[in-house]
């Protein structure tokens, strides 16, 4: 199989940054249009969330693809597509404490230790907060082998972003429900690490029992 060249990945990245783009004017061009429905707001507050849980699920999706087609510079994009998760993440909590809150800080962290979703969701952004700051190249040299072990956050964000919007969502489960399918594909490839996590786990148990007895 022909290897994809460096400047192909260089295009494809020209291509995800003119893609984000056009869906930010997407929104924009439905705002100004009065398209969002009866209730605007809470339109643009989906819509951000899912195209960051789209992006997410696409990093997710780069490995998987890369390893089957055996195009290794792929995972190159990875990082811009995360930090491009991470971006329509913030816009996505930034327009719901603007024009839901008002910018009320206090009511925000009432709201979001009131109602699991919304703790959910802070916890999802946090740790793509970790994973946005620590993919500074610098960082990762010095963090070394933690770089991995903490990136694989990764999984638990996808997760809880996808209970997030399914909760979040009033009427209608079959999208949310489309959302839990392709993330549980793209877990599913990652099953020998789940395997060796769960091994290791049970042996360190078993290690303790042994002690105690």
């Amino acid at each position: 199989m022909i290897k994809i060249p460096p400047i192909a990945v260089t295009l494809l990245k020209v291509i995800i940054h003119l893609t984000s783009l056009c869906i930010l004017l997407y929104l924009y061009i439905l705002i100004d249009n009065g398209r969002l429905g009866a209730d605007p707001v809470k339109e643009m507050i989906h819509f951000l969330g899912k195209t960051a849980l789209n992006y997410l699920l696409l990093t997710l999706a780069i490995t998987p693809i890369a390893k089957r087609f055996k195009q290794p510079l792929l995972a190159r994009l990875k990082r811009l597509i995360g930090l491009y998760a991470f971006v329509w993440t913030c816009l996505h909590l930034a327009t719901f404490l603007w024009l839901e809150l008002d910018w009320e800080i206090v009511l925000f962290f009432e709201e979001v230790i009131k109602r699991p979703y919304l703790t959910l969701g802070m916890s999802a952004w946090f740790i793509l907060l970790l994973l946005s700051i620590t993919s500074l190249t610098p960082i990762k040299r010095k963090m070394k082998q933690a770089w991995f072990t903490l990136h694989r956050w990764v999984y638990v964000a996808v997760v809880l972003g996808v209970i997030h919007y399914y909760w979040s969502v009033k009427s209608g489960i079959i999208e949310p429900l489309i959302y839990f399918a392709v993330c549980l594909i793209l877990l599913r490839e990652r099953s020998q690490y789940f395997k060796s996590l769960l091994n290791k786990f049970l042996s360190t148990v078993k290690q303790k029992i042994k002690k105690n007895t």
